[in-house]
């Protein structure tokens, strides 16, 4: 009988520890999810296709490329 009691104390205290440390743990807060940034439109790269934001993007025409050496690839070629 003396084992069953030992037994069931530990479990017991093992499931308390575990509960409180579970219940103590910091939880995420909601407002860190609302901070998150919201998503950019994407545009394509009129030379190689990747997706980049729109802000990032440099303008030429209709077509946006994603860096300078592809917006002078493009006006070169249209000569």
């Amino acid at each position: 009988m003396g084992l069953f009691r030992l037994l069931f104390w530990l479990a017991l205290i093992i499931a308390v520890v575990w509960l409180c440390r579970r219940l103590l743990q910091a939880k995420p807060q909601k407002s860190q999810k609302t901070r998150l940034a919201k998503p950019q439109p994407m545009v394509r790269c009129g030379h190689c296709g990747v997706h980049i934001p729109r802000d990032k993007a440099l303008p030429h025409g209709e077509f946006w490329f994603c860096c300078q050496d592809h917006l002078q690839k493009s006006l070169s070629s249209e000569r």
